[in-house]
Order: structure tokens, then sequence, then C-alpha cells
């Protein structure tokens, strides 16, 4: 292992931002100035992986670039392990920074050096003597599985293989934290989830705080312990991860998660149902802690109402399950009606309008 693991206190701040805002000024006498983030407060606790969420313009990238201290809010404090970097000195902030690695969706790697060269370079930076280099550099290569490509130039490298680099090189100065820049947008599903996986390993196995952004939400639910979602600067929705894919509660949110979880059938899709089932639809959204579907069952069949699964699936996030299920119920209406009343005390249930309601 590169690092020993750390221990950090559970459930403490690591990262805090207090009421920040970050307003950029007018770029013409006619422009009005650009407010990047307003009024943010969001805390990071140690030892875990934080997914901030948004479209583009949301105020993702400026939150991380206050950070690492690469820009000051016009307004609020950003502390970073006990110290308000807003108002550090550039000298003292450059023993911030040295805590905080950073990995990009395009690489950022200096294509004239070798895979050797680019982890040895923030060792430089940072005035590592050089006879430690090596021993710290064979340790990394090792963790993020390039030992045999030391020597390679990078442009020899697949896009999965130079992210590992990347990674390596954020890792170099042994950092408590990790920021994280859209890393797995450039590459191809399968390369995603190596990296992933890797990135899970420098949290668990290293300790290392990850805040992680971006738009991809397969990419939350693989790592992200919690989830910020950001809407115009603001962060809009603030969960567990399980929570915010089980429930989402704000429009953006929801918006999101739908891009992997449907919670039923999408306009076309419902119509082709009515089309081909007479039954009453249901939705039932099912998660850990509320009945189970044998339970739904079981009440369908005690008042003989016939149902049948025309949609839906059960998700994992975190080895937790929660599902979206829509089904055509058929049987005598006051049986239907008096089944459905009793399920919606034990699961969230939403009936769209049946065929003879739409016509």
């Amino acid at each position: 292992m590169p690092t020993t693991p750390r221990a950090p206190a559970p459930g403490d701040p690591l990262i805090r931002l207090a009421d920040v805002s970050r307003v950029f000024p007018a770029r013409s006498r006619q422009g009005s100035p650009v407010t990047a983030l307003d009024h943010v407060d969001l805390d990071v606790r140690a030892g875990e992986v934080l997914g901030v969420v948004g479209y583009s313009g949301a105020g993702k990238s400026t939150l991380l670039r206050l950070v690492n201290a690469l820009d000051r809010p016009t307004a609020g404090t950003v502390t970073v392990a006990g110290r308000e970097v807003s108002s550090l000195s550039e000298r003292a902030l450059r023993e911030v920074r040295r805590d905080i690695g950073m990995i990009f969706q395009q690489f950022n790697l200096f294509a004239s050096r070798t895979v050797w060269g680019n982890i040895a370079y923030p060792l430089t930076v940072a005035g590592v003597p050089k006879d430690q280099h090596r021993e710290r550099i064979s340790e990394l290569l090792h963790f993020v599985g390039l030992a045999d490509k030391a020597h390679t130039h990078i442009e020899q490298l697949s896009g999965g293989q130079k992210q590992r680099v990347g990674i390596a090189r954020a890792l170099a100065t042994d950092p408590r934290i990790l920021l994280a820049d859209e890393p797995t947008s450039a590459l191809d599903p399968q390369t995603t989830g190596e990296v992933l996986a890797l990135l899970r390993r420098v949290n668990e196995e290293l300790g290392i705080t990850i805040v992680l952004i971006t738009h991809e939400m397969e990419v939350v639910r693989t790592l992200a312990d919690r989830v910020a979602v950001m809407e115009a600067g603001r962060v809009v929705e603030l969960g567990d991860t399980y929570d915010v894919f089980a429930a989402p509660q704000h429009p953006a949110t929801q918006r999101f998660v739908s891009t992997l979880v449907e919670k039923g059938p999408p306009p076309r899709a419902l119509q082709r149902l009515r089309e081909r089932h007479d039954g009453r639809m249901v939705t039932l959204s099912f998660r850990d802690g509320d009945a189970t579907p044998a339970d739904v069952f079981g009440a369908f069949i005690e008042r003989g109402v016939t149902f049948e699964l025309v949609h839906g699936g059960v998700e994992d996030v975190g080895g937790r399950t929660f599902g979206h299920l829509t089904f055509s119920l058929t049987g005598d209406d006051a049986a239907v009606a008096d089944a459905t009343a009793y399920v919606a005390t034990l699961v969230e249930l939403t009936t769209p309008a049946s065929p003879r309601e739409a016509s």
C-alpha cells in the first residue's frame, strides 16, 4: 500500500462551505454579473465520498476551485481541515494544497514525460528529496496497477491507463482529500468501472476523502456515499445516495435520477400498455423497511384481484434495494378499489388514469 490507512473521525467535517457565494463581474459594460455560487452551505465528512451532481453551469467546478483555493469566495467562508483557506496567504495555501490531490476529466498529464516522470512531478514541487522518490513512485505504480508502464510515454497509454496515472500523481504527496472533476467522462463504460473500483480502494483502504464532480448518475450510484445536487449555484438537495435515488425530492434531482431509474412507464410506453391491458394501472414504489412485494401480492389475492407486472424493476444502491413496479389490476371494481386503498397504506402507490378515465 502507498500509505498507511487513516482513521478519520466519522462524521467530522473535513471541508466546510458556510454561506458561500461567488459572483463574477460582468464581462462588458452591457453585461450583468454572473452568480456561480449562491449562499452555499455544505459539509464534507472525513472519510466519505461525496458526489456533487449538476448540469453544466450549476456551479460544480467553481465549488472545487474554492476548496483548493484556486479561487476565493465573494462572500462566506471555506474551511479545509480546520483552516479557513479563503483568508490564507499564498505560502500557507501551498501547505494546504499539498494535502489535496486533484484528478481531471482530460487527465492533464505531461505528454513529454514518462509515467514515472508525471508521478515524480508533484513530489519535486512539494520539495520531497529525490532519494525518496523511487520508493514512493514504485508503491503508487503497484497500487494503480501500472508497475510495468513506469517508463512508458503518456501517448502510448489508453485512456484508462492515463487516468490511473492521474490518480497515482494525485496521491503522490499523501493527501487527505482527493478532488475528482468528471474523472470518467472521457472513458468507455468498462474502463469507467475499473477507475471507479480504484477510487473506491483509494477511499476505503487509504481513508482518503473524495469530492467527486459529475453529471453521470451511474458514477454516483457506484461510488458516492452521499450526494449533493446543484442547480443555478445552489445545493438543492443533499442526502445519502440510497435516499436520493429511492426518493428524490427536488425536480432537478428527479430529472437526474430518471436517467437511470424510471418511476413509471413513460407516456408512449404507458399508451402501448393501455392498448394491451384492460386493467387499472398502478405503480408501486418499494423501499427497504416497507412492506415486501409478497405482502402486496397477498393483499391482491385475498381480495380476488388479478395482477400482472407490466413495467419496472428493482435497483441496488450500496447493497440496499428499491424498486418501482407497475401492475395491471383486473377484477370487481369495488375489490380493486379496496385492494389499492389498502396497499397504499403499505407502500407508495401512484395511479395513472385508466383507459376509461382517459377516454
